[in-house]
């Protein structure tokens, strides 16, 4: 997920989405991006402790709103955030891929590769967004339960 996000200009995403440049949102684009699974809250809270928690928040607020993120709930409801591609913009998030938690080590994966197919929902439903999970093992956590 976040391997091919490390070459972005960080301060040209913020300005081509009229975000003002800030420290923070530089470090919260650095350290979203070098992950390889989705980031919880209280973990980008933990790693940057001198941002305070509504800012954090504000500023997760904002990538989301436009399109920079998405939000992946866990098996436990916890909202992690995930870079999103360069498919999405503000208002309409394109992230309709398979969404991997792993029942051992709880991180969320976004399977980009894995996209779904199209949906068709009954007369009446109008679909925003589509969410697939599946559970298990990542390939970290296949290895050590194989080695035992």
């Amino acid at each position: 997920m976040g391997q091919h996000k490390n070459k972005i200009d960080f301060e040209q995403l913020l300005q081509s989405h009229q975000l003002k440049r800030t420290n923070p949102r530089l470090r919260v684009l650095s350290m979203m991006s070098s992950r390889s699974s989705a980031t919880s809250q209280p973990d980008l809270e933990a790693a940057m402790s001198d941002i305070d928690r509504v800012t954090l928040y504000r500023i997760l607020a904002a990538f989301e709103e436009k399109g920079i993120i998405h939000k992946v709930f866990d098996l436990n409801g916890t909202a992690n955030y995930a870079m999103c591609t360069a498919d999405c913009n503000e208002g309409h998030h394109h992230d309709e891929h398979l969404h991997f938690s792993c029942t051992n080590c709880k991180n969320v994966y976004c399977l980009e590769e894995l996209h779904l197919p199209a949906i068709t929902v009954p007369e009446g439903f109008k679909t925003e967004g589509v969410t697939v999970y599946a559970t298990g093992l990542c390939p970290k956590c296949s290895k050590r339960s194989a080695a035992k």
